[in-house]
């Protein structure tokens, strides 16, 4: 497979994320190990690799639908390091949106399977009605970073983003769980990179696994993502809340808020996956 060539101005999760159509509704990708968390990829940036392929696929069949709406995707082997294969299948191109599966696989192995709806946001779109209001968080320079999850090499998510998290949520952090399973904070991309629907779809994973708070683990695979993006964001930093509602028989849920610099909710998501505490290893 010829990857596509990264160009050296964009944002290292571009580069991360590019796709290279390599046969009809047929792409290529690379799993990028600075992406990854012991050697595993990112589930949200898995999925949004895969929006890459798909957003392609239906602008060549003649769709102007370049947002993902809904994407829903089952995690079904962690592929490693290297080359993807993501196969469209295009079901339907309408007025107002399309939908389609994404198969991703590695090595003639199945590791994703991802449903979308993409269509197109209205900048100007205003809710009819809405009860989220942004999670209440100190401003970003009062939020503190330096946390890092991934390995350090070149192109890595720590470069192409900034996460910085309520002081208030960082036990865990300091070896002091605080109990509450929530994390709370800003995410803003680095180097004048703006959010967008894409970018969107990595964030409603991109904070650290709620559970750490309650003392988990670092092994957090995760099973199955569902993210809504219901708008354009403004430019600037992106707020998050992630927080778990239920731990049981070694699985959680996890739900993810984000709300753009003008305060408006932009993205929901909602995953399960599994979780493991030090008790249970022993």
């Amino acid at each position: 497979m010829e990857a596509a060539a990264a160009d050296p101005q964009e944002n290292a999760f571009d580069a991360a994320t590019a796709v290279a159509r390599i046969g009809e509704r047929l792409y290529g990708a690379d799993v990028h190990p600075g992406w990854t968390h012991g050697g595993k990829p990112n589930g949200g940036y898995l999925l949004a690799t895969a929006a890459r392929a798909a957003i392609d696929a239906v602008a060549e069949g003649g769709g102007d639908h370049p947002d993902p709406l809904v994407a829903t995707a089952t995690y079904l082997a962690a592929p490693d390091v290297g080359p993807l294969r993501i196969e469209i299948d295009l079901w339907r191109i309408g007025r107002s949106a399309s939908q389609l599966q994404a198969h991703v696989s590695q090595d003639g192995k199945p590791c994703v399977e991802a449903t979308m709806i993409l269509g197109r946001l209205d900048a100007a779109a205003e809710p009819r009605f809405e009860d989220v209001p942004p999670v209440e968080v100190p401003s970003y320079d009062q939020c503190e970073g330096g946390f890092r999850t991934t390995p350090a090499v070149e192109g890595d998510m720590e470069g192409a983003l900034q996460r910085r998290l309520d002081p208030a949520t960082l036990g865990f952090f300091r070896g002091e769980p605080t109990g509450k399973g929530e994390f709370r904070g800003w995410l803003a991309f680095t180097g004048g990179r703006e959010p967008d629907p894409v970018a969107l779809l990595f964030v409603a994973d991109g904070f650290p696994p709620a559970t750490l708070d309650l003392g988990s683990t670092g092994w957090v695979p995760t099973l199955e993502l569902t993210v809504y993006n219901r708008a354009l964001p403004a430019p600037g930093p992106l707020r998050v809340r992630q927080r778990t509602r239920l731990v049981q028989q070694g699985f959680f849920d996890e739900v993810c808020e984000v709300w753009d610099s003008r305060g408006r909710l932009v993205t929901q998501a909602t995953q399960l996956a599994g979780v493991r505490f030090p008790d249970d290893l022993s």
